[in-house]
């Protein structure tokens, strides 16, 4: 295409503020070609294009941009539009773009992911696996110490939607640093005028981003909280964990425990679709253990075969005898 001759016929449809014509003209443009375009155009015109072109290509021209257009773009496309492109992107170009931007910018893209990208996210922006970054949601209802208590119930009537839980709200400063956290009724009984600060104790209780999923059940059952924050090394509010989260994940771990107690480990996946040489790390040990113990058995067996003989009734009792010891492949669940 004569793209610089195109080009011109777009800017005077961008002057215009002419939208049809524009998505007429940029029906047959490949992202790339409209990547380029946007590499030459301001922020204004930039959002323009995007609003005139699919799903599918709004997010292949984002991914050619480079990050610095991209963190500008993120801040200045409508919500809508920046979470049908970030949770169609590719989940290595997303987190090159999440690994650049501040924690505040952060946390606004994490709550426009589903819940599955958003566990992709977190999990390839390097948190460890089984820490509580893994395990973590944005939503979360945050106000400012210096405000009163009739702005932050004004503050949480128009936000609270989107939060996980109101049951307890965080007070950060300007740069995102935790603290304190008062609970929702506090609020809800202090005089209107009155100051965030005047409610503030200091009492907070938060979790490390990389503490492990079991340092989360341990200090749930300490303090009895519906949710704890979750900082980084720094003190910066990242996310939180609520309670129902954690329960799923002491039952997990009870299972698992019991499991082991038994001389079981829990397949975790479908068993007809397990890869063969993974069912035989997981089956051999217990089978050689088992094959090693029968081995006892008989050489036991061999050594009472005189006393057998004499007491045939003696053999009826070897069955029960034997199952009573267990078999650990066979009491796998299914």
């Amino acid at each position: 295409m004569e793209f610089e001759i195109i080009k011109s016929d777009i800017q005077a449809l961008l002057e215009t503020r002419n939208m049809q014509g524009l998505k007429v003209l940029l029906e047959e443009w490949l992202p790339e070609e409209i990547s380029l375009l946007c590499e030459s155009l301001n922020l204004e015109d930039q959002i323009k294009v995007f609003q005139c072109i699919d799903r599918d290509r709004a997010f292949l021209t984002f991914e050619n941009l480079d990050i610095g257009d991209q963190k500008l773009l993120v801040d200045a496309l409508p919500n809508r539009l920046v979470s049908l492109i970030l949770n169609d992107m590719s989940a290595d170009n997303r987190t090159a773009l999440l690994e650049e931007l501040e924690s505040e910018q952060l946390n606004k893209l994490l709550k426009l992911l589903t819940k599955k990208e958003r566990k992709i996210a977190l999990s390839l922006l390097g948190y460890p696996e089984n820490s509580i970054g893994r395990l973590m949601t944005p939503e979360y209802m945050t106000v400012r110490q210096s405000w009163t208590i009739r702005e932050v119930l004004e503050h949480i009537r128009e936000n609270g939607e989107s939060s996980e839980t109101l049951d307890i709200i965080y007070i950060v400063d300007e740069k995102g640093y935790l603290i304190d956290d008062i609970k929702i009724g506090e609020f809800l009984l202090a005089p209107l005028e009155e100051k965030v600060s005047e409610l503030m104790d200091g009492k907070k209780v938060s979790l490390l981003v990389t503490d492990d999923e079991e340092v989360a059940i341990n200090v749930f059952t300490e303090f009895n909280r519906v949710a704890l924050p979750v900082t980084d090394s720094h003190g910066i509010l990242l996310g939180i964990v609520t309670i129902d989260d954690v329960l799923e994940l002491a039952k997990k771990e009870d299972t698992e425990d019991i499991q082991k107690l038994g001389g079981v480990e829990a397949f975790e996946e479908p068993y007809m679709e397990m890869p063969v040489f993974k069912m035989i790390g997981k089956r051999a040990p217990w089978l050689i253990i088992l094959f090693l113990g029968e081995l006892l058995t008989a050489s036991a067996m061999a050594y009472f075969e005189h006393e057998i003989a004499r007491a045939v009734v003696l053999a009826l009792f070897i069955p029960l005898i034997v199952s009573s010891g267990g078999n650990p492949d066979h009491k796998r669940p299914p």
